[in-house]
């Protein structure tokens, strides 16, 4: 398979220019004396447009579209960060656009997508709404749009490292969450690209480890049942570009359990002032638990997102912490 390059990489930059947020990348104190680190800094993708990383790569895709696809309109699956992008993509490019959500989506994901200006179809378990999206693909002629499986949305989320390293440019240890592995993907292409010797790290729930399990197959591996909070990192499979670039650009892949996520949540809303969901806490948990070492390191956690309803963020921080 032919892998996302730092030129791609670099033209996708281009593309979403001006389009998107250039985030902060904001230093930790207290983050760093808890780990070890020299420093540690959190790259603030919470604070993108629609809330995440991910309309970096949406736009940088439908900006590559043909005047054909566009008539065609463009459908995706999504738990809700991808699907509120690339409606907001889309509506940017007047392009239409519907998207596939699990019943279980949580609401607010739900309303923002459609007042993004997206269909919203509602189906079943994560599976359920693959098969939906597929359906409306084949049978309406709509353009795919993968998630995290596809080289244009890839190369946009790698902008997230072009970032970092001209604001941090020795730093020396990236840390990654990992959902279909789109983010990991365009991260270590762009970092190992510029300078190889930085460690990029992959961080997954445990519950739903299907990078890591697939690195460790040698092959894609469909799990039978997700279990985790992160709703944002729970697909049933890693992107096959994730395979592919995990095996020559990733340094490791590492699991940490939900309460880890919940831990990382409340330790960046006290000290950092950060409002993250789970799935964009799962760096600072990683740094936290102590699986990724930052012992004496210049370390970059990408916060991927904080979309999450008040309630929901209020349910999960109010359980009891684990010290």
């Amino acid at each position: 398979m032919e892998l996302v390059t730092l030129d791609d990489v670099r033209t996708a930059a281009r593309a979403v220019h001006g389009r998107v947020h250039r985030t902060p990348l904001l230093s930790s104190r207290s983050l760093a004396e808890r780990v070890g680190a020299e420093s540690v800094h959190l790259k603030a993708e919470c604070l993108q447009k629609t809330g995440s990383f991910k309309v970096r790569g949406a736009l940088n895709r439908v900006r590559s579209l043909t005047p054909d696809e566009r008539r065609r309109g463009l459908v995706t699956v999504s738990a809700g960060n991808h699907g509120q992008a690339l409606a907001w993509a889309a509506a940017a490019e007047s392009v239409p656009c519907t998207v596939a959500m699990p019943a279980s989506a949580e609401t607010a994901k739900v309303t923002a997508s459609r007042e993004y200006g997206a269909d919203v179809v509602l189906k079943g378990d994560v599976r359920d709404a693959f098969e939906e999206c597929f359906r409306l693909r084949d049978e309406a002629g709509m353009v795919f749009v993968h998630p995290f499986d596809d080289p244009a949305v890839v190369a946009g989320q790698g902008t997230v490292a072009l970032e970092i390293l001209e604001d941090l440019p020795d730093v020396d240890l990236v840390v990654v969450p990992v959902g279909g592995g789109g983010l990991l993907s365009g991260i270590a292409a762009a970092v190992k690209g510029l300078r190889p010797a930085i460690r990029v790290v992959g961080v997954e729930p445990e519950g739903a480890a299907v990078l890591r399990r697939a690195l460790d197959a040698g092959e894609i591996v469909t799990l039978e049942a997700i279990d985790t909070i992160a709703d944002g990192l729970a697909p049933p499979y890693a992107g096959e570009l994730a395979l592919a670039h995990g095996r020559v650009h990733v340094d490791d892949v590492v699991l940490v359990d939900d309460d880890a996520l919940i831990d990382a949540m409340r330790f960046t809303l006290e000290r950092a002032k950060l409002v993250l969901e789970p799935a964009g806490a799962a760096a600072v948990a990683a740094l936290l638990t102590g699986v990724v070492d930052a012992r004496g390191g210049r370390v970059a956690a990408v916060a991927s997102g904080g979309n999450m309803a008040p309630s929901g963020l209020l349910a999960l921080l109010g359980r009891p912490s684990r010290g």
